[in-house]
C-alpha cells in the first residue's frame, strides 16, 4: 500500500488508459482522510477536469446540499471517483478505463478505512458493490463486504434531470444518517 503522497503522485503521471491524453488535470479525491463515510462517484465532468477536484459543477452543488441534510460536508467526509481523468464529453468511464484505475481507489480506501461507502450512481455501484446491480430498484439497499457498509444512491447529475428521483434520496439519505446513528460514528 501506498502512502498518501506516493499515491496521489502515481496518480497524476499516470499514463495506464487513453483518459491521460485527454485530462487537464487529474481529480484524486477531497475530504477528510480519516472520514468514517466516502462518496465514490464514476469520474470528473468539465468543470472537475478544469478545477482538479470531484463534484465542483452543478451536480457538486447538489451533493453538497444533500451532505447538509444529513449534516456532512467536505470536511467530515471523503469524495473521489472511480476513475480520476475525465472521459471524453462525460460519457461513461468504460470498463478499461476503470481498471486502470481502480488500484488507485483501492489503495485510497485501504488509507481511509471507511466504515461507509455510498455510490454515487449505477457505474460506481456496478464496480464496487456487483456487476449486476440495478440503481433503480437497488438504490438505498445495503451490503456488508469485508466489514463496510456500502449503499447506492442516484448520481446528483440524475437528479438535476430528473426531479421524481429527488424523494427516493432524500429517504436513501435518511438512511444514511440512520446507519451512521447505528454505527456510533463521530461527524463534525
Amino acid at each position: 500500500m501506498l502512502t498518501w503522497e506516493e499515491l496521489e503522485q502515481q496518480c497524476n503521471k499516470c499514463t495506464s488508459c487513453r483518459l491521460c491524453h485527454t485530462r487537464t488535470n487529474v481529480v484524486f479525491g477531497v475530504g477528510n482522510r480519516n472520514a468514517d463515510v466516502m462518496f465514490v462517484g464514476e469520474g470528473p465532468g468539465e468543470q472537475e477536469d478544469l478545477r482538479g477536484e470531484p463534484f465542483v459543477g452543478a451536480a457538486g452543488k447538489l451533493l453538497d446540499d444533500m451532505l447538509s441534510i444529513i449534516d456532512l460536508d467536505r470536511e467530515n467526509c471523503y469524495i473521489a471517483n472511480i476513475v480520476k481523468c475525465r472521459p471524453p464529453n462525460n460519457r461513461d468511464p468504460e470498463d478499461d478505463e476503470q481498471e486502470a484505475c481502480i488500484d488507485f481507489l483501492r489503495n485510497q480506501v485501504a488509507l481511509i478505512k471507511p466504515k461507509i461507502i455510498v455510490c454515487l450512481g449505477r457505474v460506481a455501484a456496478k464496480k464496487l458493490i456487483y456487476p449486476d446491480f440495478r440503481i433503480t430498484r437497488e438504490h438505498g439497499s445495503w451490503i456488508n463486504r469485508n466489514g463496510i457498509w456500502m449503499t447506492a444512491f442516484y448520481h446528483p447529475s440524475a437528479l438535476l434531470r430528473d426531479l421524481s428521483k429527488r424523494p427516493d434520496t432524500f429517504e436513501d439519505l435518511l438512511e444514511l444518517r440512520n446507519r451512521i446513528n447505528e454505527l456510533k460514528m463521530r461527524i463534525g
